[in-house]
């Protein structure tokens, strides 16, 4: 076993097809775990599952977990794709799915690819349209996730909602 320095990196990261497995593995697990109890206890634990499941993503995409009364997850879904750095979000789509699928509540998700958490005007600004939009359906927005491959952060913990 070769000693590890106290300036060497404990990990590099690589990504291969056995990354991508296990990924995929975590995720499942988890999935099935939240299927069959309480969903997400805290604002970290929604920020972990959601880093896990799109921070590494190479363009942005926009996920809405929707939940019961309870705050179990009903379903989690990629609704929109974008580009490098941006995705269209559609108001009306989501308020379809949200009824669709009976949620009582909502938290959503999008990745800033360039590694950055900050939430724009612009996050604020679809943020607060879609809330208005679900608000109508007596729909709870809960949060708005930000992540990336090195962070996430709660628009809700930041005072944003």
């Amino acid at each position: 076993m070769q000693a590890h320095s106290i300036n060497a990196p404990l990990y590099v990261v690589t990504r291969t097809g056995t990354d991508d497995a296990i990924i995929a593995q975590a995720l499942a697990i988890l999935a099935q775990r939240i299927s069959t109890g309480p969903i997400f206890a805290s604002p970290s634990d929604i920020k972990a599952y959601l880093q896990l499941k799109t921070g590494g993503q190479e363009h942005e995409t926009f996920t809405v977990l929707f939940l019961d009364s309870q705050h179990g997850l009903i379903a989690d879904e990629e609704l929109f794709r974008g580009t490098l750095n941006q995705t269209s979000v559609y108001p009306r789509e989501v308020v379809k799915r949200a009824l669709a699928l009976n949620a009582a509540s909502v938290v959503f998700s999008h990745n800033h690819p360039s590694g950055n958490c900050t939430p724009s005007r612009a996050d604020e600004s679809i943020t607060q349209t879609l809330k208005a939009a679900l608000h109508l359906v007596d729909v709870r927005v809960l949060d708005h996730i930000v992540v990336s491959a090195t962070g996430a952060l709660s628009m809700a913990e930041m005072g944003l909602m």
